[in-house]
């Protein structure tokens, strides 16, 4: 569409249409993305309806226990960068509902940021405890906004060399 003159355009549509059967013909410039939109009406009134499998408000199949390990390891590598090569994994050793002093509900969560060597342990919680720290508040504030309730989290590091040939382990990355 970006090169065609329009009057050649439209031939050109016209043909392809009398050759053959498509549902709709639909020109869309690379450029400025004109048309993108139409093109994505009409592929969305064509979907045929199918059996719904997860509920409306469902977007993944993971637990929420699931998502709140991939959170914090997610911002460990975000935070550690290269000097821990993804040698890490999270498990949560609890994961339950409280109240809050204000009778607010609160989920109390603790989990273990586990490493294969010994030396990342030191650079995973940091001078003073600072990394650990940091990734722990990121960490807190992505749940909390996930959640939409008030969290206390809490973290440990701990060594579990070999964990990376360990089927029952490596199966949670594979859901």
């Amino acid at each position: 569409m970006d090169l065609v003159p329009k009057e050649k355009l439209l031939y050109l549509m016209k043909i392809y249409s009398e050759a053959y059967s498509f549902e709709a013909v639909v020109p869309i410039c690379a450029t400025t993305r004109k048309g993108l939109d139409i093109l994505q009406n009409e592929i969305v009134q064509l979907l045929p309806n199918g059996p719904r499998y997860y509920e409306e408000d469902e977007y993944t199949d993971q637990t929420t226990r699931q998502i709140i390990e991939e959170i914090i390891r997610e911002k460990a590598l975000r935070f550690l960068k290269d000097e821990v090569p993804h040698g890490i994994y999270v498990e949560l050793e609890k994961f339950k509902t409280g109240k809050t002093m204000k009778n607010e509900r609160i989920f109390n969560i603790e989990g273990v940021i586990y490493t294969n060597k010994e030396s990342h342990k030191g650079i995973i919680i940091g001078k003073n405890g600072q990394m650990l720290k940091k990734i722990a508040i990121a960490s807190r504030q992505d749940i909390e906004n996930r959640l939409g309730e008030k969290v206390n989290l809490k973290i440990w590091v701990k060594v579990r060399e070999g964990w990376q040939e360990k089927q029952s382990i490596l199966q949670k990355f594979k859901s």
